[in-house]
């Protein structure tokens, strides 16, 4: 009797696991790019507001009696916590305090 509700038993088929494994993989394929495109988004964003940062930074040092280009010394004591750094492994470059800093990464401009 025992024997007989064993063998009664059904697993899923090689065919329904095939399709659950085929839609799971058109999830996936649909969902990757656009997690990659919000984390580009979003490194760009950050470095913008560090850029912006940057720039505010160089105003307050201009007004402050600073004149020519700023180094990271005269901004980090007194206007920055700390050096920013690119999420984006970008690097900052500063300028002169009439223009604005810059990143190397294509994208990375202020507005």
């Amino acid at each position: 009797m025992k024997l007989r509700k064993l063998m009664g038993k059904q697993g899923f088929t090689l065919v329904e696991i095939m399709i659950v494994v085929a839609i799971i993989g058109l999830l996936a394929a649909v969902a990757i790019p656009n997690f990659m495109r919000a984390r580009t988004q979003a490194q760009t964003n950050a470095c913008i507001a560090n850029l912006k940062q940057m720039d505010g930074a160089k105003t307050l040092w201009a007004l402050d009696g600073g004149s020519g280009t700023p180094n990271w010394t005269d901004l980090v004591t007194a206007y920055l916590k700390a050096i920013p750094s690119c999420p984006a492994n970008g690097t900052y470059t500063l300028n002169d305090a009439d223009s604005d800093p810059t990143c190397d990464q294509s994208g990375h401009v202020l507005p």
